[in-house]
């Protein structure tokens, strides 16, 4: 029975001075350095998302507010633009070298890490290349808790995995909707938890 770790979205546009900030967000990356340099050999597998949506004028089939303010619930600002800075893992979330990358919402709304491709092995899906390698539990941290976070979560046990959020090493865009995804995780049967 082997356990993976998912970090989701911990970009420098989803952190302190990013274009869609998240309080706390910064501490949360160097929170789970700390986590993989103290836990990280009890994982057979990282694996790191990251949003990676094309630049306006394409509206990532209405994931960015092209057209108005944004309502911060279905449509967001400009962030997370492939290969711009802002795009880029935090500078304080280390890596293991041989972490698995999976890049989402390229042209479209994807909120879960299980909806993206897997960096040199496309047509590879997260949950195939888990399984292939015999993950049956995840363990679930990142940015932010009420949106990629949950539908990552979700994702993970709708595809046969045991699932937990380590909810110390999370943050959210607002409390309202952090509550009522960790609300709809617990009827889920996804496990909260944290990492100690």
């Amino acid at each position: 029975m082997g356990t993976a770790l998912i970090v989701v979205d911990v970009q420098n546009d989803f952190c302190e001075g990013g274009s869609l900030a998240v309080t706390g967000g910064a501490a949360v990356a160097g929170a789970i350095s700390a986590y993989l340099a103290r836990t990280g050999d009890t994982y057979d597998v990282v694996v790191a998302t990251r949003d990676w949506h094309a630049p306006l004028p394409d509206t990532n089939d209405g994931h960015f507010a092209a057209d108005g303010d944004p309502d911060f619930v279905t449509t967001w600002p400009v962030h997370c633009v492939a290969g711009t800075p802002g795009a880029e893992y935090h500078r304080l979330l280390s890596l293991p070298a041989d972490a698995v990358h999976v890049v989402k919402g390229e042209s479209r709304q994807d909120y879960s890490g299980f909806s993206g491709r897997i960096v040199g092995q496309d047509g590879v899906r997260l949950a195939a290349a888990l399984s292939a390698r015999g993950v049956t539990r995840v363990d679930v941290v990142g940015l932010a808790t009420d949106h990629c976070v949950r539908a990552t979560a979700l994702d993970a046990s709708a595809a046969g995995f045991g699932a937990a959020v380590l909810t110390d090493l999370t943050a959210a865009v607002a409390a309202p909707t952090a509550i009522a995804a960790l609300t709809e995780l617990a009827r889920a049967g996804i496990e909260l938890t944290t990492s100690s």
